[in-house]
């Protein structure tokens, strides 16, 4: 089982890291500028983004459960529908973006909290990067899809170098033109562009077989795209709380002024990285859980759960090895201001406990994907969303931006705890 999971988990992990990764070099760019400014720019186009982005995540992550379970099952016709009615409405997403975009923008910095300089780089920032929305969320799709086919591998390849003609890129744009917030934006658009390149020359040199069960009609099928989009609601509505309580965070750091901001959005990579790390075995989890629901192997899921458990909580004692020797260090790679550097080791704690805080929510998640459980999926993010309001609103007057790292980490262990209490519900042991 082991050797099972890193299989599927060991390119997950480096497909994820790139992730946090391009996240960090971008927030060095802006770090490295004259004024924090930029750094909150970022940050702030970044919400927009977790917005868009995240908000379609629900088709990678509901497509992959689906497709393992075809795969389980090794129903061909299942596992081609499943690819071409996710692109079909990833590309019909990704459109309708760009036709509402300016509405977006505006809407979106309206709510969000921030200087008027900062909002007015994140718009420019904004305008920019939205031009790769439909093969963004494409390659969402695809990747998941991959995934739910037992293959890590072709997802790790594209996304290594989406994030490496993207930081290259960026370094172009910024470094040589001498451009700002736009150039790291132009950067994320040419890295999707080529991205999508090479998932469609992947995908058509292993899986050409699956085209001859492409049919539109089929796509269209209303019990086939309604019983998809059944899940990918409950996935969905899990999602936005996700983008709620982040956008939430970063807001409030805004609106308590450029320096929180600029300290909390370094911090923030903290949490990306350790997250993308566990989401290597979160994904491993999808392939694996579904593939075992598929074929109906309780056994086997049940043994998977056990070995994934053992991984997260090992490596989630190396990170807070990891980030309580070196955190003051790994802050260094973000920024040289001082004031920056001095009001993020006042929350640095937070993010020393926050592996053993969140390690059981990544794995829970991933199981619960595979297994399609997005109803109990979604109930216990709803009941952690609670509790990160219900803290941050009943401690903020005392101790400020604690309130917020103290939120951040109770709604990651409330995610793990609820979904241990709801597992035997799953329906696996229905069955």
């Amino acid at each position: 089982m082991n050797k099972d999971i890193l299989k599927l988990a060991i390119p997950n992990i480096l497909t994820n890291l790139t992730v946090p990764l391009l996240g960090m070099v971008d927030m060095h760019l802006m770090g490295y500028q004259d004024s924090s400014v930029f750094m909150g720019a970022v940050a702030l186009g970044g919400v927009i983004f977790n917005f868009v982005y995240w908000g379609f995540a629900f088709l990678r992550m509901s497509l992959s459960g689906m497709a393992a379970q075809a795969f389980g099952r090794d129903s061909k016709k299942d596992m081609a529908m499943m690819l071409f009615r996710g692109l079909f409405l990833a590309m019909s997403a990704g459109l309708l973006l760009l036709l509402l975009q300016k509405g977006v923008v505006s809407l979106s910095l309206n709510i969000l909290e921030g200087s008027q300089e900062v909002k007015a780089l994140a718009a420019d920032y904004f305008y920019v990067r939205i031009w790769a929305a439909p093969l963004a969320i494409s390659l969402m799709v695809i990747n998941g899809w991959f995934l739910g086919m037992q293959n890590a591998i072709y997802p790790m390849i594209i996304s290594i170098t989406i994030n490496a003609v993207n930081i290259l890129s960026s370094f172009f744009f910024v470094k040589v033109l001498g451009m700002k917030v736009e150039g790291v934006a132009l950067g994320s658009v040419i890295a999707n562009i080529v991205g999508f390149a090479l998932s469609i020359a992947l995908f058509l040199k292993k899986y050409r077989y699956i085209l001859s069960e492409f049919s539109f009609k089929d796509i269209l099928d209303k019990t086939g795209l309604l019983s998809f989009l059944n899940v990918s609601s409950d996935i969905f509505l899990r999602t936005l709380c996700i983008i709620v309580v982040f956008t939430f965070f970063t807001s409030k750091s805004a609106g308590t002024g450029d320096l929180i901001l600029a300290a909390n959005s370094a911090l923030l990579q903290f949490l990306f990285l350790f997250s993308y790390f566990l989401d290597g075995f979160a994904y491993a989890a999808e392939a694996l859980v579904g593939k075992f629901t598929g074929s109906r192997n309780i056994k086997e899921v049940k043994r998977t759960v056990k070995y994934l458990f053992a991984w997260g909580a090992f490596f989630a004692l190396v990170f807070i090895g990891i980030y309580g020797i070196g955190g003051k260090y790994i802050l260094m790679l973000f920024t040289n201001q001082p004031d920056v550097m001095n009001t993020a080791q006042t929350y640095l704690p937070w993010l020393i406990i926050l592996p053993i805080t969140g390690f059981s929510s990544f794995i829970w998640d991933g199981i619960y994907i595979g297994a399609t459980a997005s109803r109990l999926m979604r109930n216990t993010m709803l009941l952690a969303t609670v509790i990160f309001f219900l803290l941050f609103y009943s401690m903020k007057e005392s101790i400020g931006n604690h309130a917020l790292w103290l939120a951040m980490n109770c709604f990651m262990l409330g995610r793990g705890l609820f979904q241990s209490v709801f597992y035997k519900k799953l329906g696996i042991f229905k069955q």
